[in-house]
């Protein structure tokens, strides 16, 4: 059973394991993805994760979690995307 906070929002919760495994659960959208990028809309914001070999190994919206394994390197929060509307791309959202 997923875990919400007290506000009705989906508990967000990441778990690293020797920086090739990574669950990630409190998952709203997975908005791009290739080899060395992954960017997720997560009940925190908008979450990137840059490495190499990036490999989604299991994505669930319904529950919110995904499972991704591959190098990584780094993981980057940024605010919510709440200003754009749905005709702007990702990129144009993001850097406003």
């Amino acid at each position: 059973m997923e875990e919400q906070l007290n506000t009705g929002r989906k508990l967000h919760k990441i778990s690293l394991l020797n920086r090739t495994t990574c669950s990630i659960s409190g998952v709203n959208d997975v908005l791009a993805f290739d080899n060395h990028e992954i960017l997720l809309e997560t009940e925190q914001g908008i979450l990137m994760m840059k490495g190499n070999e990036l490999h989604v190994g299991r994505l669930s919206l319904d529950k919110g979690e995904i499972d991704v394994e591959g190098k990584i390197d780094s993981l980057t929060y940024s605010e919510q995307l709440n200003s754009g509307t749905k005709n702007d791309s990702v990129w144009m959202r993001l850097f406003k």
